[in-house]
């Protein structure tokens, strides 16, 4: 805890056997007072793992429900638990753990509401190993959706998210999307309600093991974080009501 804040990490997990234990290992246990992770439908040993290494709660999706539809289960068992604060950790070792002292504390210290780690300050990204052209259609995206929704943020796109629980109450992310526009999704709420977001410089890693969704994949994401800015917009001008904002 910190100041009485009890801290969850939620872990939405994807055959992630051979990263689980590097990344949790790595959780700063001084602070975080327990761990969640879903497991949505791995075809390795992802949960037998979780329990193996300590992890409580361990869900297993009986089919897989999306990637969405595996943050839906990671937050509402999180706020089932009573945390006050809920940091979203990829089980894959993509990002580090090692941040979440500072991404913490922001929130536990009412300095901001959200935090994200941004993979674009500090081009971490690119030192990282993200493709070019995931890179280019993540900086066309981030500034496409900073004109429609009002924003100002280097990046939608990353995956390193915490939230207060005030957040998660106010905002209706079980109506989101299954798949991965949800992260999207969940932030056009978040800002809709005017709360402020924090971003943190990220470093992130590229490799074998890393999560990351293929190009034809990529093309979906893309139209579908357009659709959900334009959407937005219009509900944010008054000519429209996205039932998602409302």
């Amino acid at each position: 805890m910190i100041d009485g804040k009890k801290i969850i990490v939620v872990m939405p997990a994807y055959n992630a056997e051979n990263t689980l234990e590097k990344t949790y290992n790595e959780i700063p246990f001084e602070i975080v007072d327990d761990v969640v992770l879903v497991d949505d439908k791995s075809s390795d040993n992802t949960s037998e793992l979780a329990a193996k290494i300590g992890i409580k709660h361990v869900i297993i999706h009986e089919k897989n429900k999306g990637y969405g539809g595996n943050q839906k289960s990671c937050y509402n068992k999180a706020l089932e638990l009573g945390a006050d604060i809920v940091i979203m950790l990829h089980p894959d070792y993509q990002y580090t753990p090692k941040l979440i002292h500072s991404i913490s504390y922001l929130i536990a210290n009412d300095v901001y509401p959200v935090v994200l780690g941004s993979r674009i300050l500090g081009n971490g990204a690119l030192k990282g190993g993200m493709p070019l052209y995931k890179y280019i259609a993540n900086r066309f995206l981030t500034f496409t959706q900073n004109i429609l929704v009002g924003q100002k943020l280097s990046e939608y796109h990353t995956g390193y998210r915490a939230f207060s629980k005030e957040v998660l109450e106010s905002i209706k992310y079980n109506d989101n999307s299954d798949d991965f526009v949800f992260d999207n999704q969940m932030l056009s709420q978040i800002i809709y309600k005017d709360f402020e977001i924090a971003e943190i410089t990220c470093p992130t890693k590229y490799f074998d093991e890393a999560s990351s969704i293929n190009f034809k994949r990529s093309m979906t994401y893309g139209f579908g974080v357009l659709g959900t800015s334009f959407k937005h917009f219009f509900t944010r001008i008054g000519v429209y009501k996205w039932k998602l904002l409302k």
